[in-house]
């Protein structure tokens, strides 16, 4: 067992999103001015009303509550899920029971931050409805197991010792690359990969439990899929998550029906996902999704992932051609050889779960808003959409240069010493940078006297003389620039803190959100962090959290 100590008082700071550059105009209408995007979407999660006709849609809505919950706790009892996890799962065997979903690939280690403060939210949020609707509620983590894009869920970034960020990385076993995620197995390359992630984190009383937890999750010829699983158990199952390997051929003949009605009214999903992201397009959005025309939301496994395409009458599948009436039987009888794309995706999830709300992170919120369409189509009730907790994680250092030098967080992006000049400037003597304007200000003036009387002389002497002016500026420009250097060199105190902040908020450029992975912070302040993190990290849609642990 860690230790459950090792986290101190938490303080945080609230910043508006609509301060970052990457936060999408969409994006920040969803969360502040929800009107102007509300007919993309199935109602606004800050609106009461809007939960409980959610509610009301989705127990209205048939499904499989038994079937779903065997499967889910076959995947719970091969994984050896916690108890309280367990104990969730048992209770969607009750119709009236419904579910925040949210989910994500199987990266390394568990993937960047962002995928933790999914799951927190999800859980808050199940916590909410429990509280405020008096409604058994699930949190349900979705593994999307069966991307066969390898690259984006082989490592793991963490910062070492030096806070330099470091990126830990397993090889290519068998079928990566080809297959999808959930059927490729670790090789010992996960063991080499582990041996270097314990020797490049920061040593900690944390780090051997850790390690010891990675090493029974992610022990070579364990699936990816289920690696991933029973590392999120092992940190959220005691918090009730019900983690779910998409994957899982047991649950394809639950959707069988919507594989079916996609090849019925083939590419109906894709022209739908198209006109909404033309609609969005028109107000000045950017779709996230563009599917031709021609293009089927299912793909076929077969030794890989192959798309399906509508040619005439028929399919092509990879470089086969399927008649319709084929294809019809095929998905009928083998519904396990095949799987949903990113437009069917939800459309599948919210058939097998009575997903009330979604938590989303900011690209699919965008993609999202392209299925309303779909999902009425398909007559499968479309949930509330919910953005995902946002938040840097800082130790009290850097959180106190941030308030100390009135810092905007984003302007720890940029990767040159822009910033870094500006606070040295700040913190020179007044008289220094008065002096410079008045000297820059007295010259201006004076080569301006000089050039009316010279040119009364000679007038071909106004060029000389205005380049005259050109070389002084550039002198005294060069003699600020030494000026600064040499407070760099005096000042080395603020130099080292404003980098020690920089590379926790943005390291390589990349918010830490996306580039550092969470086990990084577990490492740092143990398992009471996800108790800290479950008490102070609010789920205000729209504000990103700057938290001191």
């Amino acid at each position: 067992m860690i230790p459950q100590s090792g986290v101190a008082a938490t303080s945080r700071i609230p910043i508006d999103i609509r301060r970052f550059p990457w936060i999408r105009p969409l994006v920040a209408d969803y969360a502040f001015d929800h009107a102007k995007v509300a007919d993309f979407f199935a109602g606004n999660p800050r609106d009461p009303h809007a939960w409980s006709e959610a509610i009301a849609r989705t127990r209205a809505h048939r499904r499989s509550y038994d079937a779903i919950a065997d499967i889910v706790q076959a995947q719970q009892q091969q994984r050896g899920a916690p108890a309280e996890a367990r104990a969730a799962a048992a209770r969607f065997r009750d119709p009236k029971t419904v579910a925040v979903v949210t989910g994500q690939q199987a990266g390394l280690f568990g993937g960047p931050l962002f995928t933790l403060l999914k799951a927190l939210t999800a859980i808050e949020l199940a916590d909410t409805l429990r509280n405020a609707h008096g409604v058994s509620a699930i949190a349900i983590f979705w593994i999307d197991a069966e991307d066969h894009d390898w690259d984006e869920v082989k490592s793991c970034g963490i910062l070492d010792g030096s806070l330099a960020h470091r990126t830990i990385a397993i090889g290519n076993p068998p079928g990566a690359q080809v297959e999808p995620v959930a059927r490729v197995r670790l090789d010992e390359s996960a063991a080499v990969a582990l041996a270097e992630l314990a020797g490049t984190l920061p040593q900690t009383e944390f780090t051997e439990p850790i390690v010891e937890a990675l090493r029974a999750a992610y022990d070579p010829g364990t699936g990816m899929a289920d690696a991933f699983g029973r590392w999120m158990e092992s940190i959220l199952g005691s918090r009730g998550l019900v983690v779910f390997n998409s994957a899982d051929p047991a649950a394809k003949p639950l959707a069988a029906a919507i594989f079916t009605r996609e090849i019925e009214r083939a590419g109906e999903t894709a022209r739908l996902a198209a006109d909404a992201g033309a609609a969005m397009e028109s107000r000045g959005y950017t779709a996230q999704v563009t599917p031709h025309a021609d293009s089927v939301a299912l793909f076929h496994l077969n030794g890989g992932r192959q798309p399906i395409r509508i040619q005439g009458d028929s399919f092509l599948v990879g470089d086969r051609v399927e008649t319709r009436s084929a294809m019809l039987e095929h998905v009928r009888r083998s519904p396990g050889e095949f799987s949903p794309n990113v437009l069917l995706r939800p459309i599948v999830q919210d058939t097998l779960f009575p997903t009330v709300c979604y938590v989303a992170g900011p690209n699919e919120l965008a993609y999202l808003g392209q299925l309303r369409g779909v999902y009425d189509a398909f007559a499968v009730p479309m949930p509330l959409m919910y953005q995902r907790g946002t938040a840097t994680l800082l130790d009290s250092n850097a959180a106190r240069f941030i308030v100390r030098h009135d810092v905007q967080l984003e302007q720890l992006q940029a990767q040159d010493e822009a910033l870094l000049n500006r606070l040295l400037e700040s913190q020179l003597p007044p008289g220094v940078d008065a002096a410079m304007h008045e000297v820059s200000t007295l010259l201006q003036d004076r080569m301006e006297q000089l050039t009316a009387s010279v040119t009364q002389i000679d007038s071909t002497l106004e060029g000389a003389t205005r380049s005259a002016l050109g070389r002084m500026q550039d002198d005294l420009k060069k003699l600020h620039g030494k000026i600064i250097q040499a407070a760099k060199r005096k000042d080395e105190t603020l130099r080292r803190q404003f980098h020690h902040v920089r590379a926790q908020a943005f390291p390589g450029g990349q918010p830490q959100e996306r580039a550092v992975g969470f086990v990084h912070f577990l490492n740092r302040y143990g398992p009471a962090l996800i108790d800290r993190l479950l008490e102070e990290l609010p789920t205000d849609m729209g504000v990103h959290w700057v938290i001191t642990p």
